[in-house]
């Protein structure tokens, strides 16, 4: 199915049925008093998680979605029947915001979880409600309000642990087949990934966390270059970021500092706090070089960045590295989960 990570919808909750004008007329009671009933609420609509969904797609055909009305009262004191409740089915990581105000609404992030996005409409009263002892024959009703109506605007924000980082043909989706069981598109052209790609890592028994592998950057993506940079929003869960670095480019004039600084401009351009995010800078290809050469790019470009976060050199491709660096990953979430700091506010580890 298609990746689809925006969507717009218009949700209609239904109408409060109206309050019924009745007087009992029985036989041996020809002053038996008012007996209608109120009306039922109108249904509310709703927004659940679904397990196992991973897009909106769905909402390229279906936009309009309406909860049923509640049912008019009747007499005998009957109160009519509430309009049932509208559930639509949403992926985990959904973010919903009004779409004419701009207002955020809810972000769904466990599956099963529930937000109400439209108010059902409350049931109009029966001239029953409204007797007493100084007004014995009302005559008096009310109708049912009307349901909230909204234009909602959902965004889909994938829910991954780490976020892999880069410029195109930095060996991303490679890394991803290599350490998870994910089988992303792999050639020698740029942009071969096209969406967000999530892959789970088994480090040991009851150890794993996930990764989220997004289109590749390019200097000028804030401002529409390459796929751009709307894709960043994806890693705006992740708690880590791994910078992929192609130390054995063709190109071996290629400034690979210049390459790292391209990147983390993109990221403040984007705003947010993804530019503040701990970031581990990881030199892939290292299977194309020796290993001095290996030690004297990597030297040139912590000298040229002033790097002090960690560094790993690896090969995807080969699997070299792969495995130490998903392990110190492993230990650093779970040396997260039991500080009550955020992890991008801390500056050692």
């Amino acid at each position: 199915m298609k990746f689809v990570d925006e969507a717009t919808i218009s949700v209609q909750a239904g109408k409060g049925g109206d309050g019924c004008l009745s007087f009992r007329r029985e036989k041996y009671l020809p002053k038996g008093g008012p007996n209608g009933g109120n009306g039922g609420n109108g249904g509310n609509v709703f927004l659940i998680a679904k397990a196992g969904l991973n897009t909106l797609a769905d909402f390229r055909y279906a936009r309009v979605f309406r909860a049923k009305n509640g049912s008019s009262g009747s007499g005998r004191d009957r109160t009519g029947r509430g309009g049932e409740d509208l559930y639509i089915e949403v992926p985990a990581g959904t973010v919903v915001s009004d779409r004419d105000t701009d207002e955020i609404i809810g972000d769904i992030t466990a599956a099963g979880a529930t937000l109400l996005v439209a108010a059902g409409g409350r049931s109009g009263l029966g001239n029953a409600h409204f007797k007493s002892s100084t007004n014995r024959t009302p005559r008096k009703t009310t109708k049912g309000k009307a349901g909230d109506a909204r234009q909602l605007r959902l965004e889909l924000k994938v829910l991954a642990d780490v976020g892999l980082l880069g410029l195109p043909n930095a060996g991303k989706s490679t890394f991803l087949r290599a350490v998870s069981q994910a089988r992303p598109k792999v050639a020698e052209y740029p942009f071969t990934t096209l969406h967000p790609e999530l892959g789970v890592v088994a480090v040991d028994v009851g150890r794993s966390f996930v990764v989220a592998d997004i289109p590749g950057l390019i200097a000028g993506a804030a401002d529409g270059a390459g796929l751009g940079i709307k894709f960043l929003r994806h890693l705006g869960r992740t708690r880590l970021l791994l910078h992929l670095v192609d130390v054995a480019p063709l190109d071996e004039q290629r400034d690979l500092a210049a390459d790292v600084r391209a990147i983390i401009t993109e990221l403040e351009r984007f705003g947010g706090d993804l530019a503040a995010r701990e970031r581990w800078l990881v030199l892939n290809k290292i299977d194309l070089l020796p290993e001095a050469e290996q030690r004297r790019r990597g030297d040139a470009l912590l000298a040229a960045l002033d790097w002090r976060g960690p560094i790993f050199h690896v090969s995807a491709l080969s699997g070299a590295g792969c495995r130490e660096l998903c392990q110190r990953v492993m230990t650093r979430l779970e040396q997260a989960e039991v500080q009550v700091q955020p992890v991008a506010d801390q500056a050692t580890w």
